[in-house]
């Protein structure tokens, strides 16, 4: 679905929730007055009428979807609606569809904003005390209390300018190391926190993931460098000078790579395989990575980032050749 697309959508459903209670409290309305109530043009108001008689209750059935009288709205320019009373009558949600509502409002909330939280805790507060006397709503747990503490006192460095030394966890090196960073902002992708900062270790800018931070200290001396401008995660959380664009030849048997990571093409090819185009932030996660698809991967270019797996797998090999005694 293209951006313009979904934008249209987007507004149609605004259009439909506001249109479908103006519609229940009458029995039946002029095209031309209800487009005048709405808001837009009655060939517009049309347009989305023909999708509402296909909107209702989950099933499908004729019995559960909205009923639009086209024949009057077609020869009379009049809207009447049937089988919709049940808009009329409260909300009810039993404790299972509370609970998955609870869920998805708290992981919403541990990756958003100051001003993003304060809603979703009205809405959480609401469902609640709705939820108060009857069955208990499931409670999946809020943040991990030391993600967010660790976040709160990060946020803090960043707005007060102040430099933070971190004791990091490398995946790719299997170890920790420390380093002092300016940080700038916490930025997310995914549902993944980052600090997006300065590290003067690699003397390059840099993003940090929240939860391989496994200590903070936040220090008197201020920071030295100024923010770039915002970084565009929608295509990932490396660019520029940070990351080498590889491709690698991908067999049917390790296609799954296409979903699990954030590839930046696929090119299927005739066998059943393909090959897909990937920024690597380090050769050697990469190399990691080539030692689990072995032998259904190989790096085309460039070609000497395969070197590093090549060479793991020989001395693997040669274990088994000579295996200690």
């Amino acid at each position: 679905m293209s951006a313009a697309t979904a934008g249209a959508a987007k507004e149609q459903v605004g259009r439909l929730l506001r249109l479908v209670p103006y519609l229940h409290a009458h029995d039946q309305v002029s095209l031309e007055e209800a487009a005048r109530v709405i808001g837009v043009p009655p060939d517009q108001l049309d347009r989305d009428l023909r999708v509402l008689f296909l909107c209702g209750l989950p099933g499908g059935y004729p019995d559960d979807l909205i009923d639009v009288d086209l024949d009057a709205l077609e020869g009379e320019g009049v809207i009447r609606v049937s089988n919709a009373d049940y808009l009329a009558r409260p909300l009810r949600l039993t404790p299972t569809e509370a609970g998955a509502i609870v869920v998805a409002l708290r992981a919403l909330r541990s990756g958003a904003g100051r001003e993003t939280r304060q809603v979703v805790d009205r809405a959480l507060d609401k469902l609640e005390q709705a939820a108060a006397g009857s069955t208990p709503l499931v409670d999946p747990g809020d943040d991990d209390p030391i993600p967010l503490a660790l976040r709160t006192q990060l946020e803090d460095a960043v707005s007060r300018h102040r430099q933070v030394r971190l004791t990091y966890y490398v995946p790719a090196r299997d170890e920790e190391s420390e380093r002092v960073v300016d940080p700038h902002a916490i930025v997310f992708h995914h549902g993944v926190a980052y600090l997006d900062a300065y590290c003067h270790s690699a003397r390059a800018p840099r993003l940090f993931r929240l939860d391989r931070i496994h200590e903070a200290t936040v220090l008197d001396s201020e920071t030295v460098t100024e923010p770039a401008e915002p970084r565009d995660l929608s295509e990932g959380v490396f660019g520029g000078e940070e990351a080498t664009r590889v491709t690698l030849r991908l067999r049917p048997e390790a296609r799954w790579v296409e979903e699990y990571y954030a590839v930046q093409e696929v090119r299927p090819d005739s066998e059943g395989g393909s090959e897909v185009d990937l920024l690597v932030g380090d050769e050697r996660w990469l190399q990691r990575l080539l030692l689990r698809l072995t032998p259904y991967a190989e790096v085309l270019s460039p070609a000497h980032f395969g070197d590093g797996a090549a060479d793991a797998i020989r001395r693997a090999l040669a274990l088994y050749d000579h295996p200690a005694g």
